[in-house]
């Protein structure tokens, strides 16, 4: 378990002498050999980085404020301040740095021990710096006390030692009875040193006398003696602001008086600090830290205390839901709550997390959906704040409550839809309540902040219900204004509230990829937010067309198809041409769009561009994008003719092997094979042939061409090989030796791969017979295909003992005789043949070669 008791958060003072928070860690204390000395660590609690790294020196003075808070000056330069989360962690921290400084550890200001560099600076000083001794209170010694209070500003070792002087003697009290005896006998040379004495006292930056000097007794004397500042001709008025115009609303009674006395307390001081204090120079601006630090933490304190008093936060609201409540009395409590939750911005992570979950269950949420739907316009205002405050903490949170009331109210009634309307009909010309609407809005839709768990998806769940009932009302001044091919209204404000929309959408298009998908195409909503181009604002027209350029960068089909069939760039030409040469930023994003189409190669968009503007944008030279956009198109389309013109050759060959393989009476599984091939590549030809309509005829004359010239080769072809064959067998018919010859033609021949195809079995139509072949009517002597030389009557065959095929081509020559080619035989086709002669003759396993 993580040790809580080092947990710290880290603020350091800002240039406007505010507390920034600078991160949650642990801090430590170790020896740092870079700073050579004793440090204070912290590191963070998310990612382990150091996000402090302070030596310890023996001479900074170091604060313990209310038992959690070690503050202290860095150099002289800025502040910081260590939040613990648990008194003992501080205490541990403190006695590191006392035991450092070598002091004890139960004082609450460390003092500086190494005062000889100090000496060193001020000659008039002796080694041992003595405490400073203070001059009698009294009248006549006022002019001294003040040069003694001036004088020890600039050395940081004399401001803690007479700050130690003024505590140890009871100072101020005497002080301030010498301004009661100066304003009574109206002493104004006493009151002015009186005034920079004071001030002094405040450039001190010591907590322990601001707690002196803001206690209930003694803060009003404070404030009377800062009224006479000498650059004033006449005294301020502050004690009478502050009794008696200054009104302390107690809009619920509090029982408890310390927050009560913390609540004027802090006041005071804001008005001291803000009002009465003299704006600090550069040199005095560090000064006042410990002063911005007082009322940091006392506005932590309250919230504290306010929180833990559940009686009083259940009445507060209780009064702000009841219906009888007056609209003076509501509004002071939404005012008491407002500023309830800006304190609590100065609370650490887990005390927030707890504070907003107390708001949760008092029901905070329904109590600013009713506030909403008043007609106070400052409720309605402050009821915002407060809801923008919940929502940057947790959103998760907001989003649940919405998507569970939609169960038992309507849609005009939920609280999204109510902040939606408030964006809407936001009265300031400049729309800044509608621009802080638009900013919670987009945190609400952004999915980076939304959780996923085991049995939901808070994105599925919170975005399905934004489509179907709150899209509408964000998009209804749009669609009302754009109605007709212009915009309807073009005043300046609807402008900014139409502009506020856009970005909302546009934020929608890149981060919602399938709800506002959906709603784009069902709402033709690019359309209408094209017809904003026509605007007379510049900065809409440029919101529009960013919402389109949105779009295509996202470069997906279903939106390109879209654009497409609506001819949706027609209105972006259209703008570019009436923009004409002009050098804007209106011409800069108009072809930064076209830039982008013709980079990223979005065949689709510049496809369309290119065959329907081409025209109109071919006199823009002063850039290449739209050249360059031609140039490819051509290219793109002679790649897609050539590879048309190679493919259609190769289908069609294809496609007369398949027809001719069909004709045999079994189909063996290589014809299978090939065909399913060709089914494939007949579908790849379709998909790729997206481009010019014209490529089915012209693969048709192609297929029809190609047929005939494989015909005509196929019957040249085969007269050829008739002829050869009748002029063999006539010589071998007149010599004495009977020679038996064997003509085979296998489906690997270069005939039969000619005509794309095996031979044919004997007797089916269309098989083409040698004259004097067994193939012809007549001849039942041999079970061979046509095509096939085989013994004649006029030759005795001789018979051979059967031996195995060779691989190679077998050539048999005889003197004064040239021998014909013998292929072996294939396995498919001597299957086929002893199918073929079931009914005939049993086959040998293998015929005889020519023999003598």
């Amino acid at each position: 378990m993580t040790d809580t008791r080092r947990r710290v958060k880290l603020y350091m003072l800002n240039e406007d002498r505010q507390w920034d928070d600078r991160g949650t860690g642990h801090v430590s204390s170790a020896y740092v050999e870079r700073l050579r000395g004793m440090s204070l660590l912290v590191r963070s609690e998310t990612d382990g980085s150091i996000l402090l790294e302070s030596k310890i020196q023996p001479d900074t003075a170091y604060q313990k404020q209310q038992e959690t808070l070690i503050v202290w000056s860095e150099a002289d330069n800025y502040d910081l301040a260590l939040s613990f989360q648990e008194k003992a962690g501080c205490d541990e921290i403190w006695e590191k740095i006392c035991q450092v400084q070598g002091k004890d550890p139960s004082v609450d200001i460390t003092q500086d021990v190494v005062e000889e560099s100090e000496d060193e600076r001020f000659d008039d000083m002796p080694d041992a710096a003595p405490p400073i001794e203070l001059p009698p209170c009294e009248l006549s010694k006022l002019e001294e006390i003040s040069e003694l209070f001036s004088s020890v500003l600039p050395s940081p070792i004399r401001r803690e030692k007479l700050a130690v002087a003024i505590e140890n003697d009871g100072y101020i009290k005497k002080l301030i009875d010498l301004f009661h005896m100066c304003e009574d006998l109206e002493n104004m040379e006493g009151l002015h040193h009186l005034f920079d004495i004071f001030k002094s006292v405040f450039l001190l930056n010591k907590n322990a006398l601001f707690e002196i000097m803001f206690s209930d007794d003694v803060i009003f004397d404070i404030v009377g003696i800062m009224e006479y500042d000498p650059a004033l001709t006449q005294p301020a008025k502050h004690r009478d602001y502050l009794r008696h115009k200054a009104k302390f609303k107690e809009v619920v009674p509090m029982s408890n008086f310390e927050l009560e006395n913390k609540i004027h307390q802090t006041y005071r001081v804001q008005y001291i600090q803000e009002v009465i204090l003299p704006t600090p120079s550069v040199f005095e601006e560090n000064m006042l830290s410990s002063l911005s630090s007082f009322v940091f933490f006392n506005k932590v304190e309250i919230v504290s205390m306010i929180q833990e008093d559940v009686k009083f936060l259940t009445t507060l609201f209780a009064q702000l839901t009841e219906d009888d409540t007056s609209d003076e009395h509501r509004r002071d409590l939404v005012m008491f709550l407002k500023e309830f939750c800006t304190f609590s911005q100065t609370l650490q992570q887990p005390s927030r997390e707890n504070f907003f979950k107390t708001l949760s269950n008092l029901g905070i949420l329904s109590t600013i959906e009713i506030i909403l739907g008043l007609d106070d316009e400052r409720m309605r205002s402050a009821a915002i704040d407060i809801f923008s405050y919940i929502v940057e903490f947790s959103p998760s949170m907001v989003r649940e409550f919405i998507v569970q009331e939609t169960q038992n109210q309507d849609d005009d009634d939920i609280l999204i839809n109510l902040v939606i309307e408030q964006m809407i009909n936001d009265t300031d010309p400049e729309l800044g309540g509608a621009m802080q609407l638009m900013g919670i809005l987009r945190l609400l839709l952004d999915p980076e902040n939304m959780l996923a768990t085991a049995n939901k998806t808070e994105k599925t769940e919170f975005l399905s219900f934004f489509y179907k009932h709150s899209m509408h009302v964000l998009t209804a001044p749009l669609f009302a204004n754009t109605a007709d091919e212009k915009p309807s209204r073009d005043d300046y404000q609807t402008a900014q509230l139409l502009s506020l929309i856009l970005e909302l959408l546009s934020f929608c298009v890149e981060h919602h990829t399938y709800h506002i998908k959906n709603y784009v195409i069902s709402k033709d909503l690019l359309r209408r937010v094209l017809v904003l181009l026509g605007s007379r604002h510049s900065f809409l027209v440029l919101c529009a067309l960013r919402f389109m350029r949105k779009i295509v960068g996202l470069k997906e089909e279903f939106y390109n198809r879209y654009i497409i069939k609506g001819n949706l760039f027609q209105p972006i030409v259209n703008l570019f041409l009436r923009n004409g040469d002009r050098y804007n930023l209106l011409n800069s994003a108009l072809i930064e769009l076209f830039e982008f189409i013709r980079v990223e190669d979005i065949k689709t968009l510049s496809t369309h561009v290119v065959e329907n503007f081409q025209k109109e944008l071919e006199g823009v030279k002063y850039v290449k994008t739209f050249e360059t956009l031609k140039l490819r198109y051509d290219q793109q389309q002679d790649r897609l003719k050539d590879r048309m013109n190679i493919e259609g050759v190769h289908f069609a060959s294809r496609h007369a092997a398949s027809l001719m393989r069909n004709s045999r009476f079994r189909r063996d599984v290589r014809t299978l094979d090939e065909e399913e091939e060709l089914w494939f590549d007949q579908d790849e030809d379709a998909e790729d042939s997206d481009g010019p309509p014209q490529m089915s005829d012209l693969l048709k004359h192609k297929l029809e061409a190609d047929l005939d010239n494989i015909q005509k080769i196929w019957e040249h072809k085969k007269a050829k090989e008739q002829g050869e064959v009748r002029d063999v067998s006539q010589r071998l018919m007149h010599k004495s030796t009977p020679i038996n010859i064997n003509l085979k033609t296998g489906s690997n021949s270069p005939l039969s791969n000619l005509l794309g195809t095996t031979p044919t079995s004997p007797g089916s139509p269309g098989s083409p017979a040698s004259p004097g072949s067994p193939g012809s009517p007549g001849s039942p002597d041999s079970p061979s295909s046509p095509g096939r030389l085989c013994p004649t009557p006029h030759t005795s065959p001789v018979t051979t003992t059967p031996k195995p095929a060779d691989k190679t081509n077998a050539v048999t020559k005889k003197p004064g005789l040239r021998g014909l080619v013998d292929y072996p035989d294939e396995d498919s086709e001597e299957e086929e043949e002893e199918e073929e002669d079931d009914d005939v003759i049993a086959p040998s396993p293998k015929r005889p070669r020519i023999g003598t």
